[in-house]
């Protein structure tokens, strides 16, 4: 049945002119790839945000400077964890590519966590070092004096633009759009004086190979928390490879392009697309705040990219303003689309009013994260595409056994990108990678005869919000420490705004609980996208013989 199931694959990348296979030996490291493209492409821009550009030579010049930094004055040794904690800003690259260089491993932190979230992660991943954005460090400054990290650089909005513009940004920021809120962090350095520190002493550079531990990506887990998905320099270097051979059937140039990214760096999807920018010698443009869709229309009008990284939702609302229908897209070739599944009438929507086909494609963070894509000279939609070179494909029923092509079961997947597992976790990570290197991804999908693929359902009962992983697990876990419910779970139902929305079944031991009295509570322990849109009180909520709640039957009834 594999044999199928690979042979309709390998016919259809034959068709569409991409290789089965990829040299993923080329590069020792994600860094020698970086430091290949910041030399090639020193005079073109690189990245940009709140109106400022840095050139491929600004970003190798800052991020070896922040390298510098982390080896002579923040005292690091190979391998420790730096946290990232911020909007999509130009800073990200310099402090992101800095570290990897300096041979620190990135640890990327989502702004919205809250103080049990982010507390976890850091104490988690061991984390000696953490760049915050100062409009998001309230949090951090709570957290902190319980966590292992022992020095916080402060970034501000507009740190790396030059003078005045940097210190009226910054002021107008804080104190006129109050953007900022108080909080106090003692010992705390700024980015702009760290980056002069390592200026005066160059870092040395690190030998690093493919095995190198590069990120701790923290993804949701069935058992209630975060799990760190260790992601090799290998990993990253074989997804950006595999991406390569995808772009090849776009026509996309590459040099001097450029990619709008709105979508939040520190997500898998966005990450590995701005690290690909990077490869290719791209433009990336970041826009700070998706959800504000005035700005994403202004910067869509402004960068006439040639890229798009976007996803479901946020076609729909780009397509509903008036203000975007009205722009001229004549520059735009490629529109990505992951995270989320996408819907036939948002795909078709924006080809109308773009006149440009989205292309899905489909990963996880436990696979660095692309798995498959539509390409360009084959776009299906409704379906995730075809595998990225050098990725093998099985589809499993209940025993493990593999199955033949239109036969719906459980996705693995085996490939160099595939993470070494999760840190700290090893009975976790045996759960998911088997002892052949097969990673079973949690989801129902099917092989179609012409070899592309197609996602019909989830085995796991996870919940994915705007493209955002949510556990129920860990939903059920905060709420029940509430000292009038009894027992409570925790579904996904269709939602237009975000593809699925929570909603949470409760029983109740005091009968004046209400929907906002538990959402308030959820609020203070969980990030926003986590809170339920819709609570219903039950009775009892439906268990087997054992005393598992059955979800599955809350989601039939609902």
């Amino acid at each position: 049945m594999t044999e199928t199931v690979q042979s309709a694959i390998a016919a259809q990348l034959d068709a569409l002119g991409i290789p089965s296979h990829i040299d993923t030996e080329s590069y020792p490291s994600i860094v020698a790839l970086f430091e290949e493209a910041l030399a090639t492409y020193r005079d073109q821009a690189a990245c940009s945000s709140v109106g400022h550009t840095l050139s491929y030579a600004d970003l190798d010049r800052l991020s070896a400077h922040f390298a510098g930094w982390l080896q002579h004055g923040a005292g690091l040794a190979r391998g420790d964890r730096v946290a990232i904690q911020m909007p999509n800003l130009i800073q990200y690259l310099v402090v992101c590519l800095g570290a990897l260089r300096a041979g620190m491993v990135v640890v990327n932190t989502n702004p919205l966590y809250t103080e049990r979230e982010l507390e976890h992660q850091l104490n988690d991943a061991g984390v000696k070092v953490m760049v915050v954005q100062a409009n998001v460090a309230q949090t951090a400054a709570s957290v902190l004096p319980r966590t292992s990290v022992a020095t916080v650089v402060v970034t501000e909005i507009a740190d790396l633009h030059p003078q005045p513009k940097r210190t009226l940004i910054n002021f107008l920021v804080k104190y006129v759009k109050k953007m900022v809120p108080a909080f106090s962090i003692p010992g705390a350095l700024k980015l702009n004086n760290v980056l002069s520190e390592g200026a005066k002493t160059p870092y040395r550079a690190v030998i690093l190979n493919q095995d190198d531990l590069a990120m701790l990506q923290y993804t949701g887990g069935t058992t209630g928390v975060a799990k760190g998905a260790m992601l090799t320099h290998g990993n990253l270097i074989a997804n950006v490879l595999q991406s390569d051979a995808f772009f090849e059937t776009h026509d996309i140039t590459g040099k001097g392009s450029t990619i709008l990214q709105p979508l939040p760096v520190y997500h898998i999807y966005a990450f590995t697309a701005s690290m690909y920018a990077v490869r290719i010698g791209a433009h990336t443009a970041f826009v700070p705040n998706p959800r504000d869709l005035p700005s994403v229309v202004k910067a869509f009008d402004e960068h006439r990219p040639a890229l798009f990284c976007g996803l479901n939702t946020l076609f729909v609302a780009l397509c509903n303003d008036e203000r975007f229908r009205a722009l001229d897209f004549s520059d735009l070739q490629v529109t990505l689309s992951g995270g989320m599944a996408l819907t036939h009438d948002a795909a078709n929507r924006w080809t109308e009013v773009t006149g440009c086909r989205v292309s899905e494609g489909y990963g996880l963070t436990e696979t660095s994260p692309t798995v498959s894509a539509n390409p360009g000279n084959g776009v299906q939609i409704g379906t995730i595409g075809v595998p990225v070179p050098g990725t093998e494909i099985q589809i499993r029923d209940e025993s493990g056994a593999a199955m033949g092509l239109d036969a719906p079961g459980e996705l693995c997947v085996r490939g160099p990108q595939v993470m070494a597992g999760y840190w700290q976790r090893p009975e976790a990570t045996t759960e998911v990678i088997d002892s052949e290197g097969w990673f079973a991804t949690g989801d129902i999908a099917l092989v179609q005869p012409d070899g592309y693929m197609r996602i019909v359902d989830r085995k796991k009962d996870m919940i994915v919000v705007s493209g955002f992983n949510v556990y129920p697990n860990e939903l059920e876990d905060v709420l029940v420490a509430h000292p009038d419910v009894v027992e409570c779970a925790a579904i996904g139902v269709q939602s237009e705004g975000t593809g699925e929305a929570i909603r949470m079944f409760v029983v109740r031991s005091n009968p004046d609980l209400l929907e906002d009295d538990v959402c308030n509570f959820m609020r203070d322990g969980l990030t926003g996208y986590k809170v339920p849109k819709s609570v219903v009180f039950k009775d009892e909520l439906p268990k087997t013989a054992v005393g598992k709640i059955l979800r599955r039957e809350l989601r039939d009834v609902d």
